[in-house]
């Protein structure tokens, strides 16, 4: 039985160069739903550092019950944790109860951060359900410890991050590195969840190319398991004043395909990042895209093909779809913006933002827009410039009239 569900999985997941042979079950050694948390978090490592040495892959087999394991798990390197789900959305269903099934890790650890990965390590196809965080009471949020971070003590590169599912997580991925022990090569696809921190994914000191590829955060993601998160919990997050996702000490980022829905921001492009964006949605957000920089050389970044609606966690006043400051260029490409009300949170009164843009500093910074919707926004202008030193040039683009909008300010 466990020969042909490996077989199953490699097909499924069209390895066509991995063999049954080479991925061996966490049973195997132990690990056992039925077992404590403790036990199995005991027994994982074991798995871990066998498998360590080999360049292994362990299967998660998928059950009826979740596997609870107690955090602090170390993925050494060249380990692949490997389970049988492309991303779960809104959750498996167990045919009795509100809870997934499957490749299913349950975490109810308040102290330790789940897992840490080291160079060359791969996670795939699992879900992490914390069974024991609040659905409705803003008060009763749990602020766990990431689910999945980047070592401290190591220089870490090559990590693959694929398929993967969280419910009722605090911090999804904390990967911020340290100067001393930056990493590279992070790659994150296909994950999903929504993290009551507010944040996401988060990657600092990670030097050369990191991707974070079709994600998406939603608070409607346990819908399967116990219930849409209820309006005063959005409102929660989105008080915390947090992006979604955060790049910063980072060079050449490649962002395709995100999502986000009810945080405060949708991604924060730091002082020290550049790189490019393109095809995204922040949709029920203060700010969509905060993107500074600290130089004239390389603090660049090329935007383009996405929607952001803000309306929501602010003052009016307070509400931009984009906010550019610092210095370097920002290139904007068929990015609309628009607003309106959402039943699933609280927005302001108005169900507007106060502007397209809001350009701020005292240093030159270069921004440019091509063939962008701009609409529901209540101030005169689209764009609110507080720095007298910034260029911007835009073209092709239409107001919240509906008219076409050229126009240079320097």
């Amino acid at each position: 039985m466990r020969t042909n569900l490996i077989l199953m999985l490699v097909l499924m997941l069209g390895i066509s160069q991995l063999r049954a042979s080479d991925l061996t079950s966490i049973q195997q050694f132990d690990v056992k739903p039925e077992n404590s948390p403790a036990v199995n978090k005991v027994n994982l490592q074991k798995a871990i550092d066998w498998a360590s040495d080999k360049g292994a892959a362990l299967f998660v087999e998928p059950s009826e019950e979740p596997y609870y394991v107690d955090g602090g798990i170390v993925l050494k390197k060249n380990v692949s944790l490997i389970g049988v789900h492309g991303p779960t959305h809104r959750g498996t269903s167990h045919p009795t109860k509100k809870q997934p099934v499957g490749s299913v890790f349950a975490i109810i650890d308040k102290k330790n951060a789940f897992i840490t990965v080291e160079l060359g390590s791969q996670i795939k196809g699992i879900q992490f359900w914390y069974p024991e965080q609040t659905l409705t009471d803003p008060m009763a949020i749990i602020p766990y410890e990431p689910t999945i971070k980047v070592s401290q003590t190591s220089r870490t590169q090559g990590v693959y991050l694929s398929c993967l599912t969280f419910y009722g997580e605090y911090l999804a991925f904390d990967f911020n590195a340290s100067p001393e022990n930056p990493c590279e090569l992070m790659t994150f696809e296909h994950c999903y969840g929504y993290p009551l921190s507010g944040e996401f994914i988060r990657i600092d000191y990670c030097y050369d190319v990191p991707r974070i590829l079709h994600c998406h955060v939603n608070p409607a993601g346990q819908r399967y398991i116990g219930g849409q998160y209820s309006r005063e919990v959005v409102d929660a997050v989105i008080a915390k004043k947090t992006y979604a996702y955060t790049i910063n000490h980072t060079d050449n980022a490649q962002i395709i395909d995100l999502f986000t829905f009810g945080t405060y921001g949708g991604i924060l492009l730091d002082s020290e990042s550049y790189g490019q964006l393109t095809n995204f949605n922040f949709d029920c957000v203060a700010v969509g895209i905060l993107k500074r920089g600290n130089n004239t050389k390389n603090r660049n970044w090329q935007i383009a093909q996405g929607s952001i609606i803000a309306n929501t966690g602010e003052k009016l006043e307070n509400i931009h779809p984009i906010i550019i400051e610092g210095q370097g260029h920002t290139s904007f490409t068929n990015v609309e913006a628009f607003s309106g009300g959402n039943g699933a949170l609280t927005t302001v009164a108005e169900n507007m933002s106060q502007d397209f843009m809001l350009v701020r500093g005292d240093k030159k910074l270069t921004v440019s827009v091509w063939g962008s919707r701009m609409r529901n926004y209540q101030s005169d202008s689209p764009v609110t410039v507080e720095n007298n030193q910034a260029v911007i040039y835009m073209s092709g683009c239409f107001d919240k009239d509906e008219n076409l909008y050229n126009k240079t300010f320097n």
